[in-house]
């Protein structure tokens, strides 16, 4: 059985939704990401990744694998047959892949990271600089597209639709992009998102992380 660990609402969210896309039950282990312990047992997180971030999955050999761009590409060649990512040599495998390198360098490291992990004013002034230029680059790409690779949804979109969900507690409107706002009714309103969102919520809400 595949093992992941998460913290609710953080970017693990992205593996969640692929896993339930995927229709992948894993055993679910929640992190509190701030002091880097596992509450169920009070164990140090570390000692199940050094980096001590999420998301880790599990594989049933018992190797861990960390980095959402890997953990994400992993799920989705799990079950090739839905089409969560490209085919390995079909051109837009690599298309995939700049997105999930474009969101987590450009989105998730260099403006949601800092904002709302930086205490440090002035960096978070200059993510917020940059932001809009980075997120513009996304919203031109989805005009008159549905989803950012191909036709039909994938782990990409997995990821960059939680970054998304994220920016408004950053600071920015996602309004000012009409292509992301009909995006993101899409992706919110695909089943296996919504529940995946509403199971993620509940547990910020009841757990003690």
């Amino acid at each position: 059985m595949l093992q992941l660990y998460f913290y609710p609402m953080a970017c693990s969210l992205a593996s969640r939704i692929a896993l339930m896309e995927a229709g992948i039950e894993p055993r679910y282990h929640l992190v509190n990401i701030w002091n880097k312990t596992i509450p169920v047992d009070d164990r140090d997180f570390r000692a199940v990744s050094p980096k001590g971030a999420v998301p880790v999955l599990v594989l049933e050999n018992g190797e861990r694998l960390t980095e959402n761009a890997a953990v994400l590409q992993y799920i989705a060649d799990i079950k090739p047959d839905l089409g969560l990512a490209p085919p390995p040599g079909d051109p837009d495998r690599y298309r995939l892949q700049e997105w999930l390198s474009f969101v987590g360098t450009e989105i998730h490291k260099a403006f949601l990271f800092p904002t709302f992990w930086y205490k440090d004013d002035a960096a978070k002034a200059s993510a917020r600089e940059r932001i809009g230029n980075n997120v513009s680059v996304a919203a031109e790409h989805l005009e008159g597209r549905q989803y950012l690779v191909g036709e039909r949804f994938t782990v990409a979109d997995a990821y960059f639709g939680w970054a998304l969900l994220l920016l408004g507690r950053g600071g920015v409107d996602v309004a000012q992009w009409p292509s992301l706002v009909a995006y993101l009714e899409r992706f919110q309103a695909r089943p296996q998102v919504k529940a995946a969102i509403g199971i993620e919520m509940q547990l910020r809400k009841t757990a003690a992380v």
